[in-house]
């Protein structure tokens, strides 16, 4: 290939360039130019050091978690001590009954919450879910438990089925749909004008153990397999470790359909046992004070806000200490808003989600650290007025065998 001294031009390419720099450039990223370019003006580029992971690889530090979960114990221990001692017979039965069937229905709330949180698709409507539940119990309690649950079990699991579809075929965030539909829900339950007292006389107090150890089996049993490696990493494919709008594998729908399916049967069941053994009519609301409670105990028993990671007795234990507060306050008369108990929770939650980022993941040294170097070092030395390097062939040296002395070329 031969260039003019001032100009340079590809073969079979009439464009021109007087820049040596500006030809460089046009021809290095010219995908038409095949082998007919000059491979001296491709020069490779290179790179040192790893490359950063596009996954996580799901391997968490469950020992934070399970200091965070001593601390939790503790407090649960301290709150039953100071409700002992306001009234012992609320730790005896009957009373015990009543606070168990209140931690199952609870707990239900948490459980649903904190695996959306864990599946990275949280769901803000179980709170509305279990209100309009309870709504629907009180209203048809007295056609007998099996008629009045089932449905209401099955239109939660058609209302989960939904917006799993809607996530994940328009590939919004699950917080974003979930809260429409927790206020398509709380249309249907302002519906009633008045509230509404509960039929039947179905009592949950009866089976309070088999029900509140029923919610300690799905809780312990739900996080020592999301402690498992391979399962925790199926289960929060949908955490955001890169851009959040690239969508995931058809891998990430599995348990994101799974997540939002039981999160709201689980509202529905709590929905049935908050009215089952309510001693007043169910008043119609918003329920999103269940909501905020719901995710605040997720979060304070350690489940990531953003997915994924989680302990293993921290929501149990969190359950446990807030339901001995809400018997405490209400024996001392403290009149707390359930608005107030979900904020605080959840501001608290947030902090212990902070915590769990920031210690409970292993640190590689230098992972990612080489390579974040070396292109920030090049974006920042790069300009486009700096002269790039052009090297010029040499001046081939004056022959002394000239060919053109004589009058055939001929060389003498």
């Amino acid at each position: 290939m031969s260039y003019d001294e001032t100009t340079f031009r590809r073969p079979g390419d009439e464009t021109t360039e007087t820049d040596p720099a500006a030809y460089r450039r046009r021809v290095q990223y010219d995908d038409t130019a095949g082998n007919t370019l000059d491979q001296s003006l491709r020069n490779p580029v290179t790179t040192t050091g790893a490359l950063p992971a596009a996954e996580e690889d799901g391997r968490d530090r469950l020992g934070i978690h399970l200091g965070w979960e001593v601390m939790l114990l503790v407090a649960a221990g301290v709150i039953g001590f100071l409700l002992f001692r306001e009234d012992a017979a609320a730790l005896q039965r009957p009373g015990l009954d009543t606070l168990l069937v209140t931690g199952a229905a609870i707990g239900l709330l948490a459980l649903g919450a904190g695996l959306t949180l864990r599946a990275g698709v949280p769901n803000l409507a179980v709170g509305s879910i279990a209100l309009a539940a309870a709504l629907h119990y009180a209203e048809n309690g007295d056609e007998g438990l099996a008629q009045a649950l089932l449905p209401g079990l099955i239109i939660a699991g058609a209302g989960g089925l939904t917006l799993a579809v809607v996530v994940l075929l328009l590939h919004v965030p699950a917080w974003t749909a979930s809260l429409a539909g927790a206020l398509g829900v709380i249309v249907y339950i302002q519906l009633r004008p008045a509230p509404v007292e509960v039929q039947g006389d179905w009592d949950p107090t009866g089976k309070a153990f088999l029900l509140f150890g029923g919610f300690v089996l799905l809780a312990i049993l739900g996080a020592v397999l999301g402690a498992v490696p391979p399962v925790r990493r199926f289960v929060g494919r949908m955490r955001p470790v890169t851009d959040p709008a690239r969508r995931r594998g058809a891998a990430a729908a599995v348990p994101a359909v799974l997540a939002l399916l039981f999160s709201t049967i689980f509202a529905a069941g709590a929905g049935v046992l908050i009215a089952a053994q309510s001693a007043g009519p169910i008043a119609p609301a918003t329920g999103l004070e269940w909501t905020g409670i719901a995710f605040g105990l997720a979060l304070l028993g350690g489940t990531s806000a953003y997915g994924r990671r989680g302990g293993i007795f921290g929501t149990l234990f969190a359950v446990t200490a807030v339901t001995l507060f809400l018997r405490y306050e209400e024996l001392r008369g403290l009149d707390i808003a359930l608005f107030a108990i979900a904020a605080a929770l959840c501001a608290a939650g947030l902090v212990v989600t902070r915590f769990v980022e920031s210690y409970g993941s292993p640190y590689t040294p230098g992972a990612g650290e080489e390579w974040n170097a070396a292109a920030s070092t090049a974006a920042a030395n790069w300009s486009p007025t700096l002269p790039e390097t052009w090297n010029t062939p040499a001046t081939p040296a004056p022959r002394s065998d000239r060919w053109d002395d004589g009058p055939w070329g001929v060389n003498r």
